[in-house]
């Protein structure tokens, strides 16, 4: 099963921000703030969930899919920063969240171009230990 329409894709890719940002931020919180140890598992599983919900995003490679997730996240981050730690972004914040967000989308995950490599029906020209393509 994979996100098709441009708006289940962004949604996919926030939901995926947010599972991240909230597994990260659960590790953070114990390690860091001495919140109870439970919460490692919550983070673990949140974890499990934002890299289950990035194979929904159809892209010829993982790493396209990564590097547009990338840009998400940078912004994603931001708002979480502010909202969770009560510390604004800056000006500098801002604009480096927006030139994210634009190589993200230019660079072939939402509304960007994804060019294949290789031809159709040619295995890929990069392979993996264990088979994986």
């Amino acid at each position: 099963m994979t996100a098709t329409g441009l708006p289940f894709q962004v949604l996919v890719y926030a939901a995926a921000a947010a599972a991240e940002i909230g597994g990260c931020y659960a590790v953070w919180a114990v390690l860091r703030n001495g919140a109870p140890k439970p919460w490692l598992l919550v983070g673990v599983c949140l974890l499990v969930i934002f890299a289950w919900l990035l194979t929904l995003i159809p892209s010829a490679s993982a790493g396209r899919a990564f590097a547009t997730y990338g840009g998400i996240y940078i912004v994603a981050s931001l708002g979480a920063m502010w909202f969770l730690e009560r510390t604004m972004p800056d000006v500098w914040d801002i604009s480096g969240g927006l030139v994210c967000l634009a190589g993200a989308a230019a660079g072939g995950g939402v509304g960007g171009v994804n060019i294949p490599v290789g031809r159709p029906g040619q295995p890929s020209p990069v392979s993996f230990p264990g088979g994986l393509t």
